[in-house]
């Protein structure tokens, strides 16, 4: 078998369907499936059952596509081993990223990175920092961007903080959310956000908001309170420049200080020893350090 069809064979085991694994390969239907008929009469077994709910694994199949996968990380771990020893990067960047870092602050980074090495490749996923974590812990990427703060004992690298802010397009003053009758609009998250949030209305407060509503996405929330229906608490990372016409009130925690969350870089010691991750650490330096100057 080629490399290409234990891929073919890697994706449909994650899809369970053939379409989806098809748009994934880019190919046709009725090409997988062909592709598939000549690989199961090479190993003269059936690798999937096929039925009007998908597809799903038979016993055989279980082993044969463990063995693709193997092979594949094996070559994975080869090619990144032969890259040590060129002097360009070369090999593919696979980073796990916070979905609120994914969007506004990741791609500035990853262009300037790839101006760089443009012999390097990116493979990104985001999500939230459990779904991160979890491609760490399974060797899915090289490194995870997280929000919060990491119980995490490999290596980690603080990248930055941004302030809390309270937004909305009339309130002005912190004190007038106990007599607005706008909503306020809070967002979902698995980290420790939620309970930060909770913790600060409480001490501030002692009352629980008179109305509110519960999205699943920071961007959500971000656009409702930009559209005047209701109140929410950002962090700068999300406020753009067309966010200039809300209200911006800093977050202050008990003892008067601004309140800020935290973005962090993880990875194993051995991702860190790889050309491709020690090219983007240098990226990542290199464009802190330009934003710092730019604001000087």
């Amino acid at each position: 078998m080629s490399f290409s069809e234990f891929q073919l064979l890697t994706v449909l085991a994650e899809e369970m369907n053939m379409r989806k694994a098809a748009e994934r390969l880019f190919v046709s239907q009725p090409a997988l499936s062909q592709r598939l008929q000549s690989i199961e009469k090479e190993w003269a077994v059936k690798i999937f059952n096929r039925s009007t709910k998908g597809l799903s694994l038979t016993p055989s199949g279980e082993m044969i596509v463990n063995y693709a996968k193997e092979t594949l990380e094996k070559k994975e771990r080869l090619l990144e081993e032969l890259q040590l020893l060129e002097p360009q990067v070369h090999g593919t960047l696979k980073i796990a990223c916070a979905a609120i870092v994914g969007q506004n602050w990741l791609p500035k980074v990853l262009k300037l990175f790839i101006e760089r090495y443009p012999h390097a490749k990116i493979q990104l996923i985001t999500g939230w920092s459990s779904e991160i974590v979890k491609a760490l812990y399974e060797g899915e990427v090289h490194i995870g961007i997280i929000r919060g703060t990491p119980e995490w004992k490999g290596r980690k690298v603080h990248l930055f903080e941004d302030p809390l802010y309270l937004v909305d397009k009339d309130i002005q003053n912190i004190e007038d959310v106990l007599s607005t009758e706008k909503p306020f609009i809070q967002f979902k998250s698995d980290s420790n956000y939620d309970q930060e949030i909770q913790e600060w209305w409480h001490n501030r407060f002692q009352m629980a908001p008179k109305r509110s509503i519960v999205v699943d996405q920071i961007e959500t929330c971000r656009q409702l309170a930009l559209n005047g229906l209701g109140y929410a608490i950002l962090p700068a990372i999300t406020l753009t420049g067309e966010d200039q016409e809300l209200f911006k009130i800093p977050l202050l925690d008990r003892d008067g200080q601004p309140m800020r969350r935290d973005t962090w870089l993880l990875g194993y010691d051995t991702s860190f020893e790889l050309r491709q991750v020690q090219a983007f650490l240098e990226t990542v330096q290199l464009f802190m350090d330009t934003a710092k100057e730019n604001r000087l």
